[in-house]
């Protein structure tokens, strides 16, 4: 598994040098440049993520009027595709069946945006090529239910659905307190995508943002017992952001 995660980040990040390469062929005139730095945040919607995703932060330097380097950060959480909601008929609580473990990601990442189609000054939609590479800092945390024993006893812990029957689960713990259990788990982390940036103003951006997303760590990740988990996390995903230039 670890020789699978290391030749998956090493064939990435190679697609990754190659695409900043391919950048230098680009004019290195920058006469017209009409801002030098960028910061942008955003909403991520994507495929393991649910109905929202998670947060995204980035701030972009000119390195020449086709190319940018980017530093960025994206706070997300990754769900289980096998993961079902069910609800308590006497406490209204919600809990999922099976579930063992929230996985939170942390990518902070390194990227090259190369400018495919540049927009006029004040108007117009500019298309960027963006790709990234970075660590994957995985937070898994314990998925905690509040469990009735019996009248008297109610105890909140991690869900094993070997141990707990699912008629006496009340319904989850605070997801402060499983934070403050959380693991860390290493990995890296991947994506490639395209911008679609608009604006009729010099000094801000709007768009959204749509690719592909890898995060690889070096051992299997258990969010749901007994569903099968895996090491390597796939998606799409969509972000819209908003931002400003100087």
């Amino acid at each position: 598994m670890a020789n699978r995660f290391l030749s998956s980040f090493f064939f990435l990040a190679f697609i990754f040098v190659s695409s900043s390469v391919f950048g230098q062929f680009y004019n290195e005139a920058d006469d017209d440049l009409l801002y030098r730095r960028e910061f942008t945040y955003g909403l991520n919607f994507n495929t393991n993520g649910g109905l929202l995703g998670g947060v995204t932060f980035k701030h972009a330097r000119v390195i020449n009027k086709f190319m940018f380097h980017s530093f960025s950060l994206e706070i997300v959480n990754v769900k289980h595709p096998k993961e079902t909601r069910y609800q308590n008929i006497n406490t209204g609580s919600s809990y999922v069946a099976g579930k063992r473990n929230y996985l939170f990601m942390l990518r902070p990442q390194y990227g090259r945006e190369i400018v495919l189609f540049q927009k006029a000054k004040e108007q117009g939609v500019q298309v960027n090529w963006i790709t990234a590479v970075g660590p994957g800092i995985g937070l898994v945390a314990p998925y905690l239910i509040d469990y009735n024993y019996d009248r008297d006893l109610i105890r909140t812990e991690q869900y094993d659905p070997a141990v707990h029957d699912i008629s006496r689960i009340l319904g989850t713990g605070r997801i402060t307190e499983s934070l403050a259990k959380s693991k860390i788990q290493l990995g890296g982390s991947f994506k490639t995508s395209l911008s679609f940036e608009f604006g009729t103003f010099k000094n801000n951006v709007t768009g959204f943002e749509a690719g592909f997303m890898l995060d690889a760590f070096t051992k299997e990740i258990e969010i749901m017992s007994p569903s099968e988990n895996r090491s390597i996390y796939t998606s799409a995903f969509l972000t819209f952001f908003y931002g400003a230039r100087k």
